[in-house]
């Protein structure tokens, strides 16, 4: 099978083609052959060997075997199933999330029928269900899981131009709550049309110095800490701060770093762990299907060009996901 390896840290150059043997399913695994996956900033950062500490658990000098095959969200088709899978047969065509184990960059992934897998939405091809997982799933497990966002709450989304931000606008939004959009300029009409009801370009404001306060900032590029935000939280207002390593190696660092005692104000930071996703992704399914999530999609690469999508990725600028098409459908 074709897979995208890399084997030291460096610039998209370092992400070379190779031939590997085909994996063989475990009793109780399903082998998917690959039709689309991602390339988020979490990744990038990893083929960075990013940030330098997250290097004890990828590998300090070079990437460990088992994370040199990138790429966390997964669509496909079910090819063959070990001998004990009962949840899924032959022939299903799904969508998931690979976790820790990465390895979504090649024409086929062994994952545990258990693992964070569900039947794709039906309404959608494989490239926008691959583009839906990572996002949809972070957004629900903090929004409706951790939080439970309630009607008429003030939601403030920090990076709403952006890959789990898109989702999070439009799930806030689903639960009934009034939500204002953070993001460039240049992607002010994109964050307007997913419904929120104000949005600001933080290139001319600065909405931590503004006067309206906010039941829940939801920070997904982490660019405005729990210090700077405290100032427009509501006085039981609550803060989340995120990225797409969250799913990766920082989620660890996160964690630690919000635990640290903070005044008893009643204002707080919420944080966790977004990794078992079976729930979320039926939830984000039954969302798609009934045509109440957009998925956005920024640009869409072949497997072979998968260093120019990680370039694209490093400018910062993309809007939503950036899919990366493996085995092309016909």
């Amino acid at each position: 099978m074709k897979a995208i390896v890399f084997e030291q840290y460096g610039g998209p150059e370092v992400l070379k083609l190779r031939e590997l043997d085909t994996p063989t399913p475990k009793a109780h695994e399903v082998l998917i052959k690959v039709h689309a996956t991602t390339v988020s900033r979490a990744e990038s950062m990893m083929r960075q060997g990013l940030p330098v500490w997250g290097r004890m658990i990828i590998g300090l000098f070079k990437p460990r075997k088992y994370v040199r095959i990138l790429g966390t969200e997964i669509a496909g088709e079910i090819v063959s199933v070990g001998s004990k899978v009962k949840r899924f047969q032959e022939g299903d065509q799904i969508y998931g999330f690979t976790g820790f184990t990465l390895g979504a960059n090649a024409e086929y992934n062994c994952m545990p029928e258990y693992g964070s897998l569900a039947l794709k939405p039906k309404n959608k091809t494989y490239e926008e269900a691959a583009a839906a997982v990572d996002g949809g799933t972070t957004a629900y497990f903090f929004l409706k899981e951790k939080i439970q966002v309630q009607p008429g709450q003030k939601v403030l989304i920090n990076g709403a131009s952006g890959s789990i931000g898109t989702y999070a606008v439009q799930l806030a939004r689903h639960l009934g709550a009034e939500v204002t959009g953070v993001c460039s300029g240049r992607n002010v009409e994109l964050v307007k049309s997913l419904g929120t009801h104000k949005v600001i370009d933080y290139t001319q404001q600065d909405f931590t110095k503004m006067e309206e306060k906010y039941d829940i900032i939801f920070d997904t590029v982490n660019k405005s800490p729990f210090t700077r935000c405290k100032r427009v939280l509501k006085p039981n207002g609550i803060y989340i701060p995120t990225s797409e390593l969250i799913n990766l190696v920082h989620h660890f660092w996160t964690w630690l770093k919000w635990k640290l005692p903070f005044p008893t104000s009643g204002k707080r930071v919420i944080t966790g762990m977004s990794v078992e996703k079976n729930e979320a992704l039926v939830y984000i399914r039954e969302l798609i299907e009934k045509d109440k999530l957009e998925i956005i999609i920024d640009k869409r690469f072949p497997l072979e060009e998968i260093a120019e999508a990680h370039k694209y990725v490093d400018t910062g600028r993309k809007r939503g996901n950036v899919v990366i098409n493996v085995s092309p459908e016909k």
